[in-house]
């Protein structure tokens, strides 16, 4: 691989932690600026979002090993943990998982729809949804409790369920005529592969072997149901509807790695 392949793919690399996480980072090279102006390289970047959770998931890995060691009880442990990939992120998937309880559960007609989606308050659907995701998360990781478990189930789901996010980014048309993911198009089948493999090689390297088929039946069926309903209910995806689908994929994850990794 030539020297200015390798630096694209390390821009496409900070691009992605760029847009998925808080952290600072520098900004991209003068000659590659593009990259960041242009939507369909961010979308191509975009296949390098399991390595964004891999980071993530670590990150709360870390935080809660702390909390454990320095004494506090593991739910306290696991709140802080998920506090902590919360300010990772900027909420950033936990927002679009508001909007579309808001969206879904509050109108009546897709333009009704799209517009409450659109609406930057937060209704009782999307408040009841977001506040019921965050505790099982936190409920989760209590009931794994060793550090180690939690680890790999943070690390394998946050990962697993922005690969799930980056396919239906492919599969569903854009739902709006504006926006961000309508600018980005559908990224190309081989930027698909390339997410999926990255996340196949994640959980081969954290997870055992026999928990792998349950992470990845679980998680892949809640994706799908998510994104087969925002194809019904508002016709393709948003922005929005990508970060719900990572969020309950996550979460499908994590319940399944809860009951297999203690079996």
């Amino acid at each position: 691989m030539s020297p200015d392949r390798i630096r694209r793919q390390l821009q496409d690399i900070l691009l992605t932690l760029s847009f998925l996480t808080r952290f600072p980072l520098p900004a991209p090279d003068s000659d590659t600026s593009e990259s960041a102006d242009s939507p369909r390289q961010f979308s191509a970047a975009l296949r390098y979002a399991p390595l964004a959770g891999v980071i993530i998931g670590a990150v709360g890995a870390t935080v809660y090993g702390v909390c454990l060691w320095l004494g506090l009880s593991a739910p306290l442990a696991a709140g802080l943990a998920v506090a902590t990939m919360l300010l990772s992120t900027g909420a950033l998937h936990e927002d679009g998982l508001a909007d579309i309880a808001d969206g879904l559960g509050g109108g009546h007609g897709r333009a009704r729809k799209l517009a409450i989606m659109s609406d930057s308050r937060i209704g009782t659907y999307g408040t009841v949804t977001l506040i019921l995701c965050l505790l099982l998360r936190v409920a989760v990781l209590a009931d794994l409790y060793d550090p180690a478990r939690v680890a790999i189930a943070l690390i394998a789901s946050a990962s697993l369920s922005r690969a799930f996010m980056y396919m239906a980014m492919g599969l569903l048309p854009p739902a709006k005529q504006d926006g961000l993911s309508f600018r980005a198009g559908m990224p190309a089948r081989r930027d698909i592969i390339i997410a999926g493999a990255l996340a196949a090689g994640i959980l081969l390297v954290a997870l055992p072997a026999g928990v792998i088929l349950p992470v990845l039946l679980c998680g892949a069926a809640a994706a799908l149901l998510l994104a087969a309903l925002v194809k019904r209910q508002i016709g393709g995806q948003t922005g929005d509807a990508l970060g719900a689908i990572q969020q309950v994929s996550e979460l499908a994850c994590l319940i399944a790695l809860s009951v297999s990794l203690q079996i």
